[in-house]
């Protein structure tokens, strides 16, 4: 019995190793993919700029996992001032080093009547942490509101401000931002409060879609990740087997006491979102303008059609009382 749980524990490990083998390839060729059209993106970028709202087209296209992240308020924004949006995986761009998962995503503005920046840039890195974690992680990234008119309600502002204070403390102690964790809600400053009173207030279903530049997701440091990644790439060429978790012992009233790390996230989701933008949209940006050209030449019958029925029907309408038929709303 002993050797049989010994085997099939093996073919687990074995199994995991040919996991991240698999990933390992799927790393590389977006190294690959990237090298490889990135030219063609650029073209892209020129010939979509003679077109008038192509972006604002792509977005109203949007997949699920982007569209559901947008607000109406947000929609009106990025309908009538989004000029361009490109991705970029900017560890790579000049030596083809580092690692191609970390992307950047660029959203290019109009004038609009909500916030002066022309540009926002938003980074991610990917990281992987000493407990086994990786993925992508980011900083707070301010935008320039004009007066009354901050769709974030001000999560946004606090987030970047309590980042900031982070960032001073980390500095002040000698230290990087993943050893400056408060995990105790009764340790907060005033600013980490009021920034958790305004979460629960919105409501992290309804958030702007703005509130994403304040995505920060684990607090994992390059020096942490350069440390984790080599003690695992030591690890597989040895051949060594996946060291077991160790389960710490604590109290009752301490894990009670403890706060989940991303208490004070306004954008939880906002790794997903970045990879729907960067997998999905940006590659698929042609595909989705075609379909809302095909919508708005439907919408365009729809509203020829039912004017015509319209105006056959007024005289019935006129002899019965009846009143005439909606006509149906073009999209935006």
């Amino acid at each position: 019995m002993a050797d049989a749980v010994e085997k099939v524990n093996a073919t687990y490990e074995q199994l995991a190793e040919l996991e991240q083998e698999f990933e390992d390839v799927e790393t590389e060729i977006i190294r690959q993919q990237y090298t490889l059209t990135k030219s063609l993106y650029e073209k892209r970028k020129k010939l979509v700029a003679e077109i008038p709202n192509f972006w604002p087209l792509v977005l109203e296209q949007a997949p699920p996992d982007v569209d559901q992240y947008i607000q109406p308020n947000d929609s009106a924004v990025l309908l009538s001032s989004l000029s361009s949006v490109s991705v970029s995986h900017f560890e790579i761009e000049n030596d083809g080093k580092g690692d191609p998962r970390s992307i950047s995503i660029k959203l290019e503005f109009a004038e609009n009547e909500h916030f002066e920046d022309k540009v926002l840039e938003k980074k991610f890195w990917y990281r992987r942490s000493k407990d086994g974690y990786a993925g992508l992680v980011s900083e707070p990234v301010p935008i320039k509101w004009k007066a009354g008119k901050d769709l974030t309600h001000g999560l946004l502002g606090l987030a970047v401000k309590v980042w900031e204070q982070d960032e001073k403390k980390g500095q002040a102690n000698g230290t990087s931002n993943d050893k400056k964790k408060t995990t105790k809600p009764e340790d907060w400053t005033a600013d980490q409060k009021a920034l958790r009173e305004k979460i629960d207030a919105y409501g992290l279903g309804g958030v702007s879609f703005f509130c994403w530049f304040g995505y920060r997701g684990r607090n994992v440091s390059a020096e942490e990740s350069a440390i984790a990644t080599a003690e695992e790439k030591k690890r597989r060429a040895e051949g060594r087997a996946p060291e077991p978790k160790e389960e710490e012992e604590e109290d009752e009233d301490d894990e009670d006491d403890e706060e989940d790390p991303l208490a004070l996230e306004i954008f939880p989701d906002g790794d997903d979102l970045a990879v729907a933008f960067s997998e999905d949209l940006w590659p698929s940006a042609l595909k989705y303008f075609t379909q809302a050209q095909e919508a708005d030449a439907i919408s365009d019958i729809d509203f020829e059609d039912n004017d015509e029925e319209m105006n056959e029907d007024d005289g019935e309408n006129e002899e019965d009382g009846d009143e005439a038929p909606p006509l149906k709303k073009r999209k935006a």
